[in-house]
């Protein structure tokens, strides 16, 4: 006579009415390829008119990862597309406007490379910043070169991402933790 402990984790499921999806020890949720698949990614938009740097790379490079999300896998795409628009209009402090360099290679080789100034850069190319402080947040490897490209970058406030119904989340840049979402939760704790 064999009790349960004896049964396989699926015959076990079956004698108690409950189906598992996998493992009988292993309960714990991990994304499928459904889960990550573009059909259910949203569409996010950023105004970095008058906005730091820093602070709208790393709001962007979140949604992009899909950190604000619970399903959040460090090795699966499971984030969003965001479109940032008035790329032009960024700001960063202190003396990094003069002092702040980008390097480069001219023609793409070694040998040849350049040097310029964030004034420079964004006379020239404004939407190369906001990419290249966003490409420093998300991870190295295959995983961030495919999520890179998720990031939409314009210069002027129009983009051809109308038709996705992209949500503004710009005001989320200067909320701090105390003052976020959370922030009615702490407050009855206390």
């Amino acid at each position: 006579m064999c009790l349960l402990w004896c049964l396989r984790p699926s015959a076990v499921a079956a004698a108690e009415g409950t189906t598992y999806k996998g493992g009988l020890l292993n309960k714990s949720y991990y994304p499928t390829r459904g889960d990550a698949a573009n059909v259910n990614k949203h569409w996010y938009i950023i105004d970095a008119e008058g906005q730091t740097l820093g602070r709208l790379a790393t709001l962007a490079a979140t949604y992009i990862r899909g950190k604000h999300l619970p399903t959040y896998s460090p090795s699966m795409d499971m984030g969003a597309y965001v479109v940032v628009v008035n790329a032009d209009k960024v700001q960063v402090t202190g003396n990094k406007r003069t002092d702040k360099t980008y390097f480069r290679h001219v023609n793409g080789r070694p040998g040849s490379w350049k040097i310029e100034t964030f004034d420079q850069l964004q006379q020239r190319l404004p939407e190369r910043i906001i990419e290249h402080a966003v490409k420093g947040m998300l991870p190295k490897g295959r995983l961030g070169r495919r999520i890179k490209l998720h990031l939409k970058v314009y210069k002027g406030t129009g983009h051809p991402h109308e038709a996705q119904q992209p949500t503004d989340i710009t005001k989320q840049i200067s909320i701090k933790p105390k003052d976020g979402p959370g922030a009615a939760l702490l407050a009855s704790k206390q």
